[in-house]
């Protein structure tokens, strides 16, 4: 380990010393230079509590690899550098220690090879039925960086005893409690994780993740491997990752640099398309509608009424001749360039060449020989440019969905055989803007724009995007992410059972048709990590309700007593009828948009009831790690205030978890992709409740993927639609999201009776 170290100090200093005074050819090469440089000596960092090796393997024969064995053993303090049980050193071949990043000593041999390296993958695929040549692979155990244990596990030759076993070290460092950002699995990855992470990157690779399966953790590292096998490639395209909110993406940002990748950016769908500043919001049913991939077509409609056929002849005035090219011809050529149905400014930029054309057509047949810069010049000739902005007028994408919204008129003219007339009168803004600056523009509407500027003008595309929480998008939010990777590759991360808004997929097929890319590869990971299995057993009871298809998630992690319920006075547990009851009054009252007054609510809840979740906060942090308490957002105030007055000092969502600080308050909106080690939940019906009662359909099957305009022709007049998804059931999502977010113990707090969906079975939970 010190050796390691030691080397890794030499590698940055010599970074550190480069003299690139004169390499550079002029000062943009010189300052690129320096950036890359700096980089360098960034992701040579070396982090005091972060080790740089994990695991070692032993062959049984020796490997030419890109990355050779180290030259020298590399010291590990006591744990002795010993061959495979069984065998002698005479019959192991290489040894390789597997670490986050490269290490070479001074001679340039290898002493840690990357994790990502093709002679690194045994060390998360082999196994005793296929070893993969290794005759012994062993993972090393730390505290605070410093090394402390060892763990053998033979897979060939004598000491191999055939059958699995489990990692002591690799549970420890699973349970190993949470505090501050997320962290790097590149330690405890497994082979179905692995599998994902190494996908080549021709393709596009969708993942259904249960809780606590590892899916973000997956995704981020593939973009690190990724990164490692095509560099320059990803270094010219791009790579982003995209996150449901700033929380979440606060929460991730450590995971990356800790691999040594600095480059990829991150961003929210709605930082992708901030082309107006958002101020207001749309109800469910209104933003269901615009997120409909039916609005696709009524903003190509749209766009394209703005083309008018021209009335009069272009006459082009060269010298003392004039040349003149028919009305008729030059509707030719529009109507030509509307049949393609390429992007309404590549079109645009085309017309006046074409017209161009035609005009040295009437040159050449009148004897002369115009050279291919006259083209130019005719194109830019002041009644060329006249005719263009007549009959194809430049257009402003925030002013065309500005018209749309506020003119009933142009909306029922574009939408004809598209929305209904309730789904436009729906869509209309009851008091129209004067200006796109005056407009309370809402996140859906950004989304629109976004829409309306690549009809316009095509987006760039990136190498490589990855989505995370890709369940709760809508189609037209899906189209905005696949625009950004149409030349490129994609992960898709997410959960069907996790899907919590109006416009919630309802599967993977439709998801990856709207993103374009139904071509993609669907894998499914089932085997959890980080829950225990007592909790998502019983979160799992939920799963009939909200994602009948999927199968029932399992977890590695036995904790016994992780799941403990506290009942607030109230009516006896296990009332199914009545728990059912209160969550349909308490659906339909917020519907209509109203608090719930009862006991712990949405509309506020007891003194006895916050006292009881203080208390099960207080209790939480006597445990090591950090602590989450859940809650409806509209118990957020209350329980704030509670919190203050016990003098327990808590943290918002994206705030960084310390020593000192270790609670952290968190509205069940925002609880998604998150995971603490104890949990209290506060009252599962008030979250169930909490989501509001939709009045019509859902989102229609997808028209086009994104990215293509030919396709978009006409979107199906017909009004059929999937079945309506009803506020109870996006409540139960959003209560399955609250309790799976523990990593050792969920403590559930209630005044109101639990969920019907919950109730029932509670022979083997104490206490509800």
């Amino acid at each position: 380990m010190a050796a390691s170290r030691a080397a890794l100090r030499a590698m940055r200093v010599d970074v550190e010393s480069l003299d690139t005074s004169d390499t550079a050819g002029n000062w943009v090469s010189a300052e690129s230079l320096r950036r890359t440089i700096d980089d360098r000596i960034k992701a040579l960092a070396d982090l005091s509590d972060t080790p740089l090796f994990f695991g070692r393997l032993s062959y049984g024969h020796t490997h030419h690899t890109t990355e050779a064995p180290a030259a020298t053993p590399v010291a590990a303090g006591p744990i002795p550098d010993q061959p495979a049980a069984g065998s002698t050193a005479d019959e192991v071949g290489d040894q390789f220690y597997i670490g986050r990043r490269h290490v070479h000593d001074a001679g340039g041999e290898p002493m840690v090879i990357d994790w990502r390296a093709p002679i690194s993958q045994p060390f998360y695929q082999a196994s005793p039925k296929q070893p993969m040549d290794v005759v012994l692979r062993r993972r090393f155990g730390y505290t605070g960086g410093e090394l402390t244990a060892y763990e053998d596990e033979p897979l060939s030759g004598p000491g191999a005893d055939g059958g699995e076993q489990t990692s002591r070290l690799l549970q420890t460092e699973i349970e190993r409690p949470r505090v501050g950002p997320m962290r790097d699995i590149v330690a405890t990855i497994q082979p179905e994780q692995d599998e994902i992470v190494r996908a080549g990157i021709g393709g596009t690779v969708c993942v259904q993740g249960a809780p606590g399966t590892g899916k973000t953790a997956v995704g981020l590292h593939r973009v690190a491997y990724l990164l490692y096998a095509h560099r320059e490639r990803l270094a010219r395209t791009g790579t982003l990752v995209i996150g449901p909110n700033e929380s979440f993406l606060s929460y991730i940002e450590q995971v990356l640099p800790a691999l040594g990748e600095l480059q990829v950016k991150q961003a929210t769908v709605a930082d992708l398309v901030a082309h107006v500043e958002v101020r207001g919001t749309d109800g469910a049913d209104r933003a269901r509608i615009k997120g409909d991939a039916r609005m696709a077509e009524v903003l190509r409609r749209a766009l394209r009424s703005g083309v008018r056929m021209p009335q009069e002849p272009v006459v082009v005035v060269r010298g003392s001749r004039r040349w003149r090219v028919p009305a008729y011809e030059v509707e030719e050529i529009v109507r030509e360039l509307l049949a393609r149905d390429i992007r309404y400014g590549a079109a645009r930029a085309a017309l006046p060449q074409r017209i161009a054309h035609a005009v040295l057509v009437r040159m050449e047949q009148a004897g002369e020989a115009p050279h291919d810069r006259v083209q130019d010049a005719v194109a830019r000739n002041a009644a060329v440019k006249a005719a263009v902005k007549e009959i194809w007028p430049p257009v402003d994408p925030v002013k065309l969905v500005l018209r749309l919204l506020s003119d009933p008129e142009a909306l029922a003219e574009h939408a004809e055989g598209i929305l209904s007339e309730a789904e436009q009168h729906t869509l209309r803004w009851e008091k129209p803007a004067r200006g796109p600056k005056s407009a309370k523009w809402s996140a859906a509407d950004a989304v629109l724009i976004d829409e309306a500027a690549d009809l316009i003008e095509r987006t760039p595309s990136l190498g490589h995007v990855v989505l995370d929480e890709a369940q709760d998008l809508s189609p037209m939010q899906y189209r905005a992410v696949g625009r950004r990777c149409t030349t490129g590759s994609a992960t898709i991360l997410g959960d069907i059972a996790q899907g919590t808004t109006p416009w919630a997929t309802g599967s993977w097929t439709e998801a990856l048709h709207h993103l374009g890319k139904p071509e993609a590869r669907v894998e499914e990971l089932t085997r959890g990590f980080r829950v225990p299995r007592e909790v998502i057993a019983y979160a799992s009871r939920l799963l009939p309700s909200i994602a009948p298809d999927l199968a029932e998630a399992t977890s590695v992690r036995e904790s016994p007593g992780s799941l403990e319920f506290r009942r607030v006075g109230g009516a006896p547990a296990g009332a199914a009828a009545a728990a059912a009851a209160a969550a349909a009054a308490a659906a339909a009252a917020a519907a209509a948009g109203e608090g719930v007054a009862a006991e712990g609510g949405p509309g506020g809840g007891t003194a006895a009831l916050d006292a009881e979740v203080v208390a099960a906060c207080r209790e939480a942090l006597t445990q090591e790690g950090s602590i989450g308490l859940i809650a409806a957002d509209a118990r957020i105030p209350a329980l704030a205030t509670a919190l203050t007055a016990a003098g327990l000092s808590h943290l918002a969502p994206g705030d960084e978890t310390t020593a000192a600080s270790r609670l952290t308050l968190v509205p069940a909106s925002l609880a998604k992709g998150l995971e603490y080690d104890y949990v209290v939940l506060d009252e599962p019906a008030a979250v169930v409740a909490g989501e509001p009662l939709l009045s019509g359909p859902t989102v229609q099957p997808p028209t086009t993927p994104a990215g293509e305009t030919a396709a978009e022709t006409a979107a199906p007049a017909s009004t059929e639609h999937s079945p309506q998804i009803p506020a109870h059931r996006t409540g139960l999502r959003r209560l399955y999201v609250a309790l799976t977010r523990a990593v050792s113990g969920l403590t559930i707090v209630h005044a109101q009776p639990l969920p019907a969906e919950l109730a029932g079975r509670e022979e083997g939970w104490a206490g509800i």
